[in-house]
């Protein structure tokens, strides 16, 4: 493996697992103010720049609808939600794929910190999702210095193997 290859499939999750079930955790600093950064996370018109087209309520309580640049559709619901430090959703509320995605916000000077986990995910799909999260947040990053997203797909393909070689054992 060459360092570029090396460099490009560094991942930067980490996987766990809690009841039985995978926990996909990324962190990161992007460089812009945590208002600016919210929105990106919770207004449809930039969500369907860097995630999924949104269409619904994205207030708290709301139900939504979402499609997913990696092809999951899906409802969800806004269980949480306190701007602009705090987000919490369901998706596929009461489904047997059903999963939480946590998102905490702080502010770090010109730069904001960010957190999403998502919870509840089925072990055997665990690699799948941490990939699928740093390629999505890698194309958050790619939005907020306008430039394009790269193709999903393709990253997501060149990350898997790296999220496989955690090793997550039912906790």
């Amino acid at each position: 493996m060459t360092e570029e290859t090396r460099a490009n499939t560094r991942i930067t999750g980490t996987l766990r697992s809690v009841d039985g079930k995978g926990v996909v955790r990324m962190e990161g600093s992007y460089d812009t103010g945590i208002d600016d950064l919210w929105s990106a996370l919770t207004h449809a018109q930039r969500l369907a720049r860097w995630i999924a087209d949104v269409e619904g309520d994205l207030r708290l309580g709301g139900a939504f609808r979402a499609t997913f640049t990696s092809g999951w559709e899906g409802p969800g619901r806004v269980d949480a939600c306190e701007p602009p430090r705090y987000l919490l959703v369901t998706m596929a509320p009461g489904r047997e794929e059903e999963t939480v995605i946590e998102a905490v916000l702080v502010a770090d000077g010109d730069q904001t910190r960010l957190v999403v986990e998502e919870r509840g995910i089925p072990l055997e799909e665990l690699a799948a999702h941490g990939a699928g999260w740093q390629a999505h947040l890698e194309d958050l990053a790619a939005h907020g210095a306008g430039r394009e997203p790269t193709d999903w797909r393709t990253r997501w393909t060149e990350l898997t193997p790296s999220y496989r070689e955690q090793t997550v054992r039912p906790a």
